[in-house]
């Protein structure tokens, strides 16, 4: 090919890709977490990539952000598939999905789904256009115990803990304290001023007191109270006598706290500081009615939330004619660990999952070492066995350049033992392939 028939290879923007050695350790993330679901009684559910684009749509807030499915070409003039969105998120299918299979599903039903979605929006540090969701949620017909909503931040605290992951907290509110404090200071729009307090890690103390002020036209004293509010930090149930103490009172208010405070007492045995009630926080402001959790790197204070949920009043209301409550909580997997890979704070090894390589020592001995190989495979091991007869040096730095630990020799001549090489201590010894142990 000459060099104008050459495409040059680039990335695309907002779709990471990693390397195989980081690959590796994403599976293996993968693997824990789904673990970790599976240990507290969630199924797997796993939805189509695709919905129907007015139900993607309906969803006002994210509705410019959603990737529309097109052929290319379609021949007959049929554009049906325009009428087809890739989903954004995995609620709004999950939504369909419970409606859909409603008389099938044992309630409570608890699920999780790990896949990929996308979102057509500008591309930065931790949002990205294609990404990995790790969700779980529990809904029941008409009232999820309160329960739910400190076992799902303590599903969340035993994974990303189990992972290693860097200092990190999970921030709760519960969205009936915001509500029912604004109302108790007289406020006519109290979702207005729950709107601009979700601002306030974004434009600061001085930007939400202006935009009280102007755009929602609060009072000096009504500004002040709200600020309050959002600055309140704590990690127990003490925390709800910090708001008392701020002399507002409202019916709403009082059950926000006391499940709040619930919430709290139930995650007290969880080490200091993981767990931290944060007025400030609201998260998706038009469909979270209680609770809401926001977890942040303590260390990169400024970066995106790296989980996310809350208690919904109705999950799939435009589907089916029953209430339906939950209670969910996301782990953004790629956002963790593209931060981690950016900070080189991500532990990498092998580039691939072979525990073994079986060198050929030549064609004629090609069938000792593939029946050496399959006997290894048999009892568990990951194996490959190289792909011609080669020369020795070659073959053995084949395994040094891909990690692999263990290099298998079989029998040279008739008679002569098989040979395993530790590649890292350097030691060679002989063995049997249905025998031998992996040290």
């Amino acid at each position: 090919m000459s060099n104008e028939q050459l495409v040059r290879p680039a990335p695309v923007s907002g779709f990471p890709e990693w390397l195989p050695e980081v690959r590796l350790v994403e599976l293996r993330w993968l693997d824990e977490i789904r673990r970790a679901f599976e240990r507290y009684g969630f199924c797997s559910v796993e939805t189509p990539s695709v919905e129907a684009l007015d139900v993607l749509l309906a969803k006002g807030e994210t509705s410019q952000e959603v990737y529309t499915l097109r052929r290319l070409q379609a021949d007959d003039g049929d554009d049906g598939d325009a009428r087809l969105g890739l989903h954004f998120d995995l609620t709004v299918p999950f939504a369909r999905y419970v409606a859909q299979h409603f008389n099938d599903l044992v309630f409570p039903f608890k699920r999780y789904q790990v896949q990929r979605v996308w979102r057509g929006e500008r591309p930065q540090e931790g949002r990205y256009r294609e990404f990995t969701q790790c969700d779980i949620d529990v809904i029941n017909v008409d009232r999820v115990p309160l329960y739910f909503d400190a076992e799902l931040p303590r599903i969340v605290h035993e994974i990303l803990t189990g992972l290693g992951v860097p200092a990190w907290s999970i921030n709760i509110n519960n969205r009936k304290v915001l509500q029912g404090f604004y109302a108790g200071l007289g406020i006519d729009d109290p979702l207005g001023v729950t709107r601009v307090a979700d601002k306030l890690d974004k434009i600061g103390t001085a930007g939400v007191e202006k935009l009280l002020a102007s755009t929602l036209g609060l009072t000096p004293e009504q500004i002040t109270a709200c600020l309050d509010l959002a600055h309140i930090r704590g990690g127990d149930a003490g925390v709800a006598d910090d708001i008392r103490r701020l002399g507002v009172t409202s019916d709403l208010l009082d059950e926000g706290l006391d499940e709040l405070s619930f919430v709290l007492d139930e995650l007290s045995d969880l080490p200091a500081g993981s767990i931290v009630a944060d007025l400030s926080i609201a998260r998706g402001l038009d469909y979270y009615t209680g609770t809401v959790y926001e977890g942040k790197f303590v260390d990169w204070p400024d970066y995106g939330s790296i989980c996310s949920g809350g208690r919904y009043a109705d999950l799939a209301g435009s589907f089916i004619r029953r209430h339906l409550p939950g209670v969910g909580i996301s782990i953004g997997l790629t956002r963790i660990f593209a931060k981690l890979l950016a900070e080189g704070r991500l532990e990498t090894a092998a580039s691939c999952p072979s525990d073994i390589l079986v060198v050929l020592p030549s064609d004629a001995r090609r069938a000792e070492a593939r029946a050496a190989a399959a006997h290894l495979r048999a009892r568990g091991y990951n194996v490959e066995t190289y792909h011609e007869a080669d020369k020795l040096g070659k073959q053995i730095r084949y395994a040094s350049r891909k990690g692999i630990p263990f290099v298998w020799f079989p029998p040279f001549e008739d008679g002569k033992p098989h040979e395993v090489k530790n590649m890292a201590s350097g030691e060679q010894l002989t063995a049997d392939p249905q025998t031998w142990h992996r040290p």
